[in-house]
């Protein structure tokens, strides 16, 4: 391993440098964003492009570097990875070179018996991770910013030791020179599409009360899937840093693959593996932000004080303690937070820690496996929950509620839920947004909440909250800030919607 120090810089500013280099976005830019610091959740950010490998799931195939890979996806990912194996330097930040991209919640269906979804739009391939040999690490908290370097593909050491150098000082001068000067073009506002009305959502939430009546489940996550179409010359990095700045969150990211980008802001953590602890951070419960600072108190007060919300939280606690308990070694897993409250620009959350020490002979992909999707944004039980989310939802969810990370050449990795995330591919943009339904859920709040949620994507794109959604009728649901502070209320006044997504 090899490095230089160099004075921090912005991370956005950064990955625009680098993006430069590549006016047409070819660069398998990846920038992992803490755009919400925080001395342990939002402590390091990273950077890298030029990848040197390129693993992809299509199909149920693998394929590395486009040639396929035999085997289960994840196994297939281990085979790919295997060849550049190292030893993490404890005095640099966590993620020293290695895999960055995406697990798409569609890949559960391989991973478990649930049913596969009946259409699928095909933005998202199962599995997509781009391998860098190279990063910029930037540890917030120090005040520093590290350019590490492997030196892969190269395998001769004194081979490896030439690239290295030869790759620190190409980054180095890119992270020196000018930023591109930014797109302050404004963006026109943008008519979304939904995949459900009011009317067709308020009947997904009866059926889902219908399941829990029934015992098949306690709650499931139901969400809207929005889509619109992009003007020319649409910019997603401007697009990405007007939405760390509106709403900043500790795992947001920003990803070009494959002619796609992918722009998230997600509060979440779903998996981290550091020197065989595991930790996941459910969040379940969450209420709006106020501008008045005591109404905002009381709001998270209400929230720390919600019987219903606090239920929920402990409930997908339970769940994933025993998903950990599947991978970890037996009596380890411990809960050392337990309905915590986090607060975000737009929103309080009800969140909890659950960490475990990974069993002996495991690794990184087999937690993976015994933990996938999330269960914070499936429902409980987790698999009958999944079956029926496909039911009601139809479409495949593809990249939403699945993961976003890293996965180091040591064996580490550190993932975030893909909620409050975007996928753009040059003519289109796809956002999801959901919440848990119970059977307390009303429906038309629930509606309501699913909208709110998005408004704050929506607003980093048109530069100010979109007044209407296109629901695919005649008719279109009018949100304004008038609703907005209704729907607020609404959700404070019956415990809100219990899933962040």
């Amino acid at each position: 391993m090899w490095s230089r120090t160099v004075p921090l810089l912005d991370p956005a500013a950064a990955a625009s440098r680098l993006r430069g280099r590549h006016p047409r976005g070819r660069s398998g830019l990846a920038l992992l964003d803490s755009a919400m610091r925080h001395d342990s959740l939002g402590r390091h950010s990273y950077l890298a492009a030029d990848p040197f490998g390129c693993f992809r799931v299509r199909g149920g195939r693998a394929f590395w570097n486009g040639a396929p890979v035999p085997g289960a996806p994840l196994a297939a990912l281990r085979t790919a990875l295997a060849p550049w194996r190292t030893t993490p330097d404890p005095a640099l930040p966590p993620f020293q070179g290695g895999a960055i991209g995406y697990a798409a919640y569609d890949l559960g269906a391989s991973l478990e018996r649930v049913a596969a979804p009946a259409r699928r739009a095909g933005l998202t391939d199962d599995l997509a991770f781009d391998v860098y040999a190279t990063v910029v690490a930037f540890d917030h908290r120090a005040g520093t910013c590290h350019l590490i370097a492997t030196g892969f593909p190269e395998t001769d050491p004194a081979a490896r030791a030439a690239k290295a150098a030869s790759d620190l000082d190409a980054l180095e001068a890119a992270l020196a020179g000018p930023e591109p000067v930014q797109d302050a073009a404004p963006v026109p506002p943008l008519t979304w599409r939904s995949n459900f009305t009011a009317e067709t959502y308020a009947r997904a939430v009866e059926r889902v009360r219908d399941y829990i009546r029934a015992g098949d489940i306690y709650q499931a996550n139901i969400a809207q899937r929005f889509e619109a179409d992009l003007p020319p010359g649409f910019d997603a990095f401007a697009f990405y840093r007007r939405l760390r700045a509106r709403n900043p969150a500790p795992f947001a990211a920003y990803l070009e693959l494959d002619g796609l980008t992918v722009a998230s802001s997600s509060p979440e953590r779903f998996l981290r593996l550091d020197g065989g602890q595991v930790e996941t951070r459910p969040i379940k419960g969450t209420a709006p932000r106020s501008t008045d600072p005591a109404e905002d108190r009381a709001r998270a007060e209400a929230l720390l004080a919600s019987d219903k919300e606090r239920a929920e939280n402990v409930m997908i606690v339970d769940l994933l303690r025993n998903d950990l308990s599947r991978i970890c070694a037996p009596h380890s897993v411990v809960v050392p937070t337990l309905c915590g409250l986090e607060t975000y620009a737009g929103v309080h959350h009800l969140v909890s820690a659950v960490t475990g020490t990974l069993r002996e002979g495991a690794d990184g992909l087999d937690l993976l496996a015994a933990t996938f999707p999330g269960g914070s944004i499936t429902g409980a039980p987790k698999l009958r929950a999944m079956d029926i989310i496909t039911e009601i939802e139809g479409d495949a969810r593809e990249l939403y509620c699945g993961a976003i990370g890293w996965i180091g050449f040591d064996g580490s990795l550190d993932t975030s839920i893909a909620i409050r995330t975007v996928v753009t591919d040059g003519t289109r943009a796809v956002l999801q947004a959901g919440g848990g339904v119970t059977l307390l859920s009303d429906p038309e709040a629930e509606y309501r909440e699913t909208l709110t949620k998005a408004e704050r994507v929506f607003a980093a794109f048109a530069g100010a909250f979109s007044d209407e959604v296109d629901t695919g009728s005649s008719k279109k649901t009018r949100h304004n800030r008038r609703d907005r502070a209704t729907s607020d209320r609404s959700a404070i006044g019956r415990g809100s919607s219990g899933e962040g997504a």
